[in-house]
């Protein structure tokens, strides 16, 4: 008996020993896409508060390619360990029916989801538009002539341009861009006439008065936006869509230790409140989520029911949602 309770009580602080330990290095965090755009930004402005939570340092890495597919690879490739973090955008939500990649984030374990951003439609301040009615009615009268920017299948301008497509039928012109801010760079430069992008990438042009609003994509007025109607008051058949829109979250590899994921779960969560990094989200207009676990799992997997049979319906998908059992909204 007397045995049992020491190997009992071994165990017990060999296992406290454990989780005290995390972490008891650097965690590497590889962040999707490049320097300066919008998921480098928000990683970068809410790491130094979780390290100051966990006490340790976080390296941040760009590493870019494959629309995000390089870099979730790299960290499914370490240890499930916690020390990987992959820190990404919306895009493998749709990997599995684009052919990009036979792993999303339903395969990992969600740190936290961290804000959502808001579509706009821009154009150029020479438009002759300057809302959704006027902007579909003119493309309807004028086919084939109005040049939208485009960052690829699977990017949020395809995705909005689905939407309204299943809403309307129209005929213009497809110009594709290597990112948002080149796209954005074009519009200003009148090289095409409208961009659909997300509000926190535009609104500093937009208040410089470098190009205008022409519709808010969501069922509800935004207060950085006075004076724009959501796209819902002139198609309501929108709101079973709606809101939708890029997110930013924070993820470890399937394994990883229980007690590893909640300390890294509890120290972004407290990080998310933290006033620099909620002043730096409302002045971008995103919209802080901050949720994990269950709450996290279920935006996840509306999030890919959506934009998958959005894609599918549009005719761009690989592959039917069907065949990942992935369920029409």
């Amino acid at each position: 008996m007397k045995k049992t309770i020491i190997g009992a009580l071994t165990a017990l602080t060999l296992s406290t020993t454990a989780l005290a330990a995390f972490p008891d290095k650097d965690i590497q965090g590889i962040i999707q896409w490049g320097a300066g755009g919008s998921t480098d930004t928000v990683m970068r402005s809410i790491s130094p508060h979780v390290e100051a939570e966990l006490g340790t340092d976080i390296i941040l890495t760009n590493k870019t390619g494959g629309v995000g597919a390089i870099a979730l690879k790299y960290v499914n490739s370490k240890k499930d360990d916690g020390y990987t973090l992959l820190m990404g955008a919306e895009n493998p939500q749709m990997y599995k029916v684009l052919g990009l990649g036979d792993t999303d984030y339903n395969d990992m374990i969600a740190i936290n989801v961290l804000a959502r951003g808001t579509p706009v439609f821009v154009a150029s301040n020479e438009a002759p538009y300057n809302n959704m009615k006027e902007f579909t009615d003119y493309i309807k009268a004028n086919p084939g002539t109005v040049k939208i920017g485009s960052t690829g299948n699977g990017g949020l301008t395809s995705i909005v341009m689905a939407m309204l497509k299943s809403q309307v039928a129209l005929d213009y012109t497809s110009i594709p861009y290597n990112g948002d801010g080149p796209a954005l760079t074009a519009l200003q430069g009148g090289a095409i006439d409208v961009m659909p992008a997300v509000l926190g990438a535009t609104i500093e042009q937009i208040k410089a008065g470098r190009m205008k609003v022409i519709g808010l994509v969501d069922k509800e007025a935004n207060r950085l936006l006075p004076g724009i109607a959501p796209i819902t008051d002139t198609f309501p058949g929108l709101k079973s869509y709606l809101p939708w829109g890029p997110f930013f979250g924070v993820f470890v590899k399937q394994g990883t230790p229980d007690d590893v994921v909640k300390t890294l779960q509890g120290a972004f969560h407290k990080a998310a409140f933290h006033p620099d990094f909620v002043d730096l989200m409302q002045k971008r207009g995103f919209t802080i989520l901050n949720i994990s676990g269950e709450e996290a799992d279920y935006f996840l997997s509306g999030y890919r029911s959506t934009s998958s049979w959005l894609v599918h319906d549009a005719g761009f998908s690989k592959k039917s949602p069907e065949a990942f059992h992935i369920p029409r909204p």
